[in-house]
């Protein structure tokens, strides 16, 4: 310690006097700064207490104090550790394996943020197409429209229609009336030319489409203004839709000046990021609310062992699982099923037919007469019987939060039936990049989503709106490459990494976040990597260290160790044994 305390001024060196958390003995040791410093020594032997319970929290409590009180008062105190002095500390920040999110709706894309660059990405020039037939939407300007007709051949002849009614039923007869005091003399129906003026009848039960005809035009100069009149007349009677008819029927052009299927009638909203969240209710699938899945009542659970019958307790939901207990509510729903359904409640449950277990399991709409007994005589009365796992749902829909987790035991995940596990809303996924929707992408591996946004081919305009977020999602997806990661999804829930893959993901975004002069405090950061992973680790923390940040990294790993800048081992022993510095 004396031939460190010559080599180095102190105002180089985190200085630490009196350290006695936990199992240490009055520790004095002086860590560089701006180095890659590692602690080693057995397990227990004090490590972590020197450098999460000492160095860190006495950092995060510094920096704490530094706020206002206003701002203190939302973080509550934190209690100093057991150390006489440390000078020349910086904030601290910990990358530990214990601080992993376990929310539902916490994904690594989210947890990295890179999921926030691709909302922006996809609302600034993500292709909407209709949700029901798959067709692409475009959103254009009047003088959009204008241009694009303009560029026919000379001498083309065109109609401008409006398409009023798109696959309704009726007789639409106040609609036709509307159009002809209007001033318009032709409407299609169904395909067919009429004149306003006829006695036009509609078959009520059948679906129809009507176009009225705004205007008929030959292109050729001088024709602009009335084209721009024309157009803006026939979107305000269809709400924003036109329908081009040329030469008579040769071909058909459909403009929108909304994101709005013309054949489908399916409006999208204006494309915002917000509607690319599943934590958000604009983007979330309503049926699963964002999560991907849904809680179900699960028969197993609610009979874990069908072997015994239903007097022996086969069932052991909640409110029925006192069958065999006499004059209980379960004992006579259940001599009521059995006697009207010719079951016996002896029988083991595995050798019941299929139907009794749907009626015990989903009700039946029959009425079951019921006998009671109680001190004022025996009665009967009808009952409407709607099954183990409605009834359940219904008291788990109107139970507290605290007495849902007693519910839950007999509850099993079951991937959403609408959105089919990706968590947004169908027309937020017909909205594609390169021929895949938001959820396409985060369902990639880390390494085939860089191939795919390397090889992704942009026009001039999209590469002017995406370049500085595409550089950004280069930069994340590279970072976690660097440690290691390469075989993850976006899409991956937060809550089944391992501790070593949590750990490494905050490292590649604290690289992101570009932080110079803080202190990293990481625990065992190469756990369960490969050799070849854990060289690319190691250069990664090797990075930010050369960026300016000191580095404290608690390892038992060799490879580590030799890369490391300088090395503080704790020991002897472990426990009352450890706690001093070695060497």
């Amino acid at each position: 310690m004396s031939e460190m305390k010559k080599m180095r001024p102190k105002k180089d060196c985190i200085v630490i006097r009196g350290a006695c958390e936990h199992n240490l003995k009055n520790v004095d040791v002086d860590i560089p700064r701006n180095e890659f410093v590692v602690l080693t020594g057995l397990s227990g032997s004090g490590k972590s207490s020197l450098a999460f319970d000492t160095i860190y929290a006495e950092g995060q409590r510094r920096y704490m104090e530094s706020l206002s009180s206003y701002a203190r008062q939302f973080l509550g105190q934190m209690e100093k550790p057991n150390v006489e002095s440390i000078e020349g500390l910086s904030p601290a920040i910990s990358i530990d394996q214990k601080s992993t999110n376990r929310n539902p709706r916490s994904t690594v894309g989210t947890v990295t943020e890179i999921y926030d660059y691709f909302r922006l990405l996809y609302a600034r020039i993500g292709i909407p197409h209709c949700p029901k037939c798959g067709r692409e939407i475009k959103k254009q300007t009047v003088d959009q429209m204008v241009d694009a007709i303009m560029a026919f051949p000379e001498r083309t002849k065109i109609m401008l229609l409006a398409p009023v009614v798109r696959g309704r039923k009726g007789e639409h007869q106040k609609l036709l009336d509307n159009a002809r005091r209007s001033g318009y003399v032709r409407v299609i129906i169904d395909g067919n030319q009429y004149e306003l003026s006829e006695d036009i009848r509609l078959d009520k039960n059948i679906k129809h489409n009507i176009d009225i005809v705004v205007d008929r035009l030959v292109v050729k100069e001088g024709i602009r203004m009335r084209l721009t009149e024309s157009i803006e007349t026939a979107s305000a009677l269809s709400g924003g839709l036109l329908i081009v008819d040329v030469n008579q029927g040769e071909d058909e052009l459909m403009f929108s000046q909304s994101f709005s299927c013309p054949d489908c009638g399916v409006d999208l909203m204006e494309i915002e990021p917000r509607m690319f969240s599943f934590n958000n209710p604009s983007g979330a699938c309503p049926t699963c609310t964002g999560l991907g899945m849904q809680m179900k009542f699960d028969e197993g659970l609610i009979v874990p062992n069908d072997s015994l019958s239903i007097m022996q307790g086969a069932i052991a939901a909640p409110g029925y699982n006192s069958v065999n207990t006499k004059g209980s509510m379960s004992k006579v729903l259940f001599d009521a099923l059995a006697e009207k359904y010719d079951f016996s409640l002896e029988t083991p449950f595995k050798d019941l037919p299929r139907k009794i277990k749907d009626i015990i399991f989903y009700g039946t709409k029959e009425k079951l007469r019921i006998t009671y007994t109680n001190f004022r005589g025996t009665g009967t009365y009808d009952y409407d019987f709607e099954g183990i796992v409605n009834n359940l749902q219904r008291r788990y829909n109107e139970t507290s939060e605290t007495m849902r987790a007693e519910y839950e035991e007999f509850m099993t995940n079951i991937e959403c039936p609408d959105c089919k596990g990706r968590r947004l809303r169908p027309e937020i996924l017909a909205i594609t990049i390169g021929g895949k929707n938001i959820s396409e992408v985060t369902e990639l591996s880390i390494g085939k989503m860089q191939a795919f946004f390397q090889s992704l081919q942009l026009t001039e305009r999209e590469n002017m709106i995406a370049e500085r977020i595409m550089k950004e999602i280069h930069a994340r997806i590279g970072f976690l490459m660097d440690v290691g990661l390469e075989y993850l999804t976006l899409s991956r829930t937060a809550g089944t990494l391992s501790g070593g893959e949590s750990q490494r993901i905050r490292l590649a975004t604290q690289i992101g976040s570009g932080l110079v002069g803080v202190v990293y405090i990481l625990d065992e950061p190469s756990i369960g990597l490969h050799q070849r992973d854990n060289d690319k680790l190691l250069a990664t923390l090797k990075h930010l260290r050369d960026i300016g940040n000191s580095l404290i990294v608690v390892e038992h790993d060799e490879d580590t160790m030799l890369a490391a800048d300088f090395l503080v081992d704790i020991g002897p022993g472990a426990g009352r044994e450890g706690g001093e510095i070695v060497a």
